[in-house]
């Protein structure tokens, strides 16, 4: 019998837009190197697997080329399966245990609510290459425990990014987030996420940014709530409410494949 999987777009209402991910819910925990080499088969930005420990479920994701700490969509995607699936009641808490300690899900409406730490951003000096690998002029730079934060003047300048991709992988981070004010009022900021060194030149939409974006944000707007559009080719919106020292994601998701691993 082989292992079922899952392919969700998350932070999206609509089939092929957001952010895939491959969800595997295990009967128990799998070696490390099957898991990375799943995902580097699926080749998605990330690839999530799960088993169930304790009161909740163990929580891996893993990009085609590492395992990461933090990862928003998958486990919005995770989520979404485990409820879908019935692997939970519809109306249960989904709770995750991972590298990043315990995440929770909630379902309310047609959104999932994630409960993440939030990532706030320390204003830094760019590092060398940086703003040459971006090709845009900073009004501000800063760095959480994962990536760096750049702010531009505009949504235009987010939205017509082309980074060098070679110089942006010899960047030592996580990954580049870059934001502006959103130039419509039905969103708050934009942004842009590069992770090359991860295996990813562009993510779609990035539910681990946001615990960056969200305090980052609510400083410049003196909100609690915003909502955010990551400008990718395929797009996403994640509402962010931040409760210091959490940030709750919410957002929607479509399963659009369900197939077997064989080996």
């Amino acid at each position: 019998m082989g292992v079922p999987i899952v392919q969700v777009d998350a932070f999206t209402d609509r089939a092929f837009a957001g952010n895939p991910a491959a969800v595997c819910v295990l009967p128990e925990p799998a070696d490390e190197g099957w898991m990375q080499a799943v995902a580097r088969e699926m080749n998605l930005a990330e690839t999530a697997f799960l088993h169930q420990q304790g009161d909740g479920f163990a929580l891996r994701w893993f990009t085609p080329a590492v395992e990461v700490d933090l990862c928003g969509h998958a486990t919005l995607a995770s989520a979404h399966v485990l409820w879908e699936d019935g692997h939970l009641p519809g109306g249960e808490q989904a709770r995750f245990h991972t590298r990043s300690g315990l995440l929770t899900a909630e379902r309310h409406g047609d959104q999932i609510e994630l409960d993440f730490p939030a990532e706030p951003a320390e204003t830094v000096t760019p590092p060398t290459g940086l703003v040459e690998a971006l090709g845009v002029t900073p009004g501000y730079v800063g760095r959480n425990r994962f990536d760096y934060l750049v702010e531009v003047a505009s949504e235009e300048l987010v939205r017509g990014l082309r980074p060098d991709f070679t110089a942006l992988k010899r960047i030592p981070t996580r990954g580049v987030i870059v934001t502006a004010p959103a130039a419509s009022a039905e969103y708050d900021f934009v942004s842009r996420f590069f992770a090359p060194r991860a295996g990813i030149d562009e993510d779609p939409v990035t539910g681990s940014a946001h615990c960056c974006l969200g305090p980052f944000w609510q400083g410049r707007l003196g909100k609690d709530t915003l909502i955010g559009y990551q400008a990718s080719a395929r797009g996403g919106v994640v509402h962010v409410r931040v409760v210091s020292p959490r940030v709750r994601l919410s957002g929607q998701a479509v399963t659009v494949m369900r197939g077997e691993l064989l080996h």
